[in-house]
């Protein structure tokens, strides 16, 4: 998406609206908000959405981080007790190994 064509005012609506849209679990709408608006917020001569952009763009930084790391965490702590979980591992897994390592 070419964000350069738009005018400031729908470059700070489309920032919010991605940073709003993260918190229904969807952090990867995050990432993409601070991809698409990171050269907006911070390499762009200053104009007066700028500062809105900005604090839209390290809020969905910090929220993807988080994300990542909560992730990260589940992900080690469930796949390292896993066989010690028994049957309530079993029914929270899409798909089921076979035997234990």
């Amino acid at each position: 998406m070419d964000i350069s064509k738009a005018p400031n005012p729908r470059k700070l609506q489309l920032c919010r609206t991605y940073f709003f849209a993260g918190f229904a679990f969807l952090p990867f709408v995050w990432a993409i908000n601070v991809c698409w608006f990171f050269q907006e917020a911070f390499r762009k001569p200053p104009y007066p959405e700028q500062s809105q952009i900005k604090r839209f763009v390290i809020y969905s930084a910090i929220g993807t981080l988080l994300w990542l790391l909560v992730l990260t965490a589940w992900i080690v702590i469930f796949q390292t007790n896993r066989t010690a979980w028994g049957a309530t591992a079993d029914y929270i897994s899409f798909i089921i190994p076979l035997g234990s390592a």
